[in-house]
């Protein structure tokens, strides 16, 4: 699109907008460029900054009448590419809308705006003894917004569950600028539940302009006992093993010697470096629950071949237990130029059985492979190391990627727990679903956006797509770098 039509939007926005709040600057549009799937830059023709429900009312209304695409944005922390813009469009970024507009202690709910991180959410109300459950990896930087678009997880949400269980109403702006809400505070709603189908829509069906939250009451007691084991296969089978005991913790990682390692490295947290797999475990409710549970995990554990279990101390190591596990993703970052974060989920029992799929995958392609895993919940997420400055390295990396949540569905999982198919899992949505399926995706999506005007190409692929990665990624083992529908 020609510099002249940019200008000619960006002055029709700057008449309700402030100046600053519109970028349409090349230096300043970069910054846009990508999310946390940095392998997939486009520049988008502007980015436009609102600051109140009514401004994104008029943005939208503009955007539809001009047939622009509009790809909304939170803190950009997605790994998927789902706030990857399009280079006719705008990106309808939400960070400024960051006001926590109400807290409710007797409903135990707040009401904030899509800008809000994460974490803010619990460090607003931990006065009051309440917080809010879903903490991804990123919280200190990721919005609710984001988390509401990808129906993000986290350490805890084996117990506390995912973004969806902790959602109660949504206020959203169609693509048309007019309001609607969703809620489900009501324990005898008719019609339709479309919460579940809004959270994790990836922006594709509305623009979240309003969430209300649950907020829980912060646990009397959490302890955290971490197990240490000399093969991954015996910590992955210990998790199905503390399940079947009948204990749900309100956590349970998993980490190979490889994240340890760096992990260790970087924050220092105590981690055993020569171990080639830890299982970090938190238990939590009252102080005789606590210590009860303990002693059962302590056992299954040793049963399931741990060589060492550790407990931690105080509320500091309990603490600096999670801070490893947290920044794995940053401490892997140190040792390797580049790595790639997968996301896919897989039952519990196939733990280690996919761990050796993947030790094995990593040595057929010559990458290394660090994994961390939301394993409670089945949820993976491996970290293929590479370097994008050696030629088709990346290539690699990404049919290696794919084959391992090819993996994941031959085990009876999923390509996704959190972080969305963006335009990262495109050719894999070919594999888990059918033609039927894909045909009913597209058909919910046109009942919201008739036009695909909101974050088109990403998430649903097109029967051309499917055929293009079939041919391609199947037969050949190559993989089609994703193409932005353009209008």
């Amino acid at each position: 699109m020609s510099q002249s039509r940019r200008e000619e939007l960006a002055a029709e926005f700057r008449k309700f907008l402030p100046t600053e709040n519109v970028v349409d600057q090349p230096t300043s549009l970069a910054a846009y460029e990508c999310d946390g799937l940095s392998a997939y830059r486009e520049t988008p023709l502007l980015v436009l900054l609102p600051e109140t429900i009514e401004q994104v009312q008029q943005v939208m209304r503009i955007c539809h009448q001009q047939r622009l695409p509009v790809v909304s944005r939170g803190a950009g922390t997605s790994l998927s590419g789902g706030a990857l813009p399009h280079p006719e469009g705008v990106v309808l970024s939400l960070a400024k809308m960051k006001r926590i507009l109400k807290v409710d202690t007797l409903s135990r709910l707040a009401v904030v705006e899509p800008g809000v991180r994460n974490l803010a959410i619990s460090e607003a109300v931990k006065s009051l003894g309440l917080y809010y459950a879903p903490d991804p990896s990123s919280q200190i930087a990721c919005s609710i917004g984001g988390n509401v678009a990808e129906n993000a997880g986290g350490v805890h949400c084996l117990k506390y569950g995912l973004t969806l269980h902790n959602i109660l109403a949504l206020k959203l702006v169609g693509v048309d600028g007019e309001i609607f809400e969703v809620d489900q505070r009501s324990l005898h709603n008719d019609g339709y539940d479309l919460l579940p189908l809004l959270v994790g829509s990836e922006g594709m069906l509305a623009i979240v302009v309003e969430v209300t939250v649950k907020l829980l009451p912060i646990p009397r007691c959490a302890r955290v006992v971490m197990g240490v084991f000399d093969s991954v296969e015996m910590a992955g089978d210990s998790v199905a093993a503390i399940i079947a005991e009948g204990i749900i913790p309100a956590g349970i990682e998993m980490m190979d010697n490889p994240a340890i390692r760096a992990a260790e490295d970087f924050v220092h947290a105590g981690y055993p470096i020569d171990a080639e797999a830890i299982l970090i475990c938190e238990l939590d409710g009252t102080e005789e629950e606590v210590v009860a549970q303990i002693e059962l995990v302590e056992g299954v554990l040793k049963r399931g071949g741990a060589v060492e279990t550790r407990l931690a101390r105080d509320e500091a190591e309990r603490l600096l237990f999670w801070s490893g596990r947290k920044a794995a993703f940053p401490a892997v970052g140190r040792i390797s130029p580049d790595y790639y974060c997968i996301d896919g989920t897989i039952p519990r029992k196939a733990l280690s059985t996919v761990l050796t799929g993947i030790r094995e995958l990593s040595a057929e392609y010559g990458l290394p492979v660090a994994n961390v895993f939301h394993a409670g919940d089945g949820n993976l997420h491996p970290l293929i190391l590479y370097d994008s400055n050696n030629e088709g390295e990346l290539e690699r990396t990404e049919e290696l990627g794919s084959k391992i949540l090819q993996l994941c569905i031959q085990c009876g999982g999923t390509i996704t727990g959190e972080h969305g198919v963006g335009v990262e899992k495109l050719g894999e949505m070919c594999i888990q679903f059918g033609e039927a399926e894909r045909n009913q995706f597209h058909a919910i999506r046109e009942c919201f956006d008739p036009l695909r005007l909101l974050n088109p190409g990403k998430a649903i692929p097109t029967l051309a797509r499917c055929a293009e990665f079939n041919s391609m990624h199947v037969h050949h083992g190559k993989v089609p770098h994703p193409e932005i529908e353009r209008f």
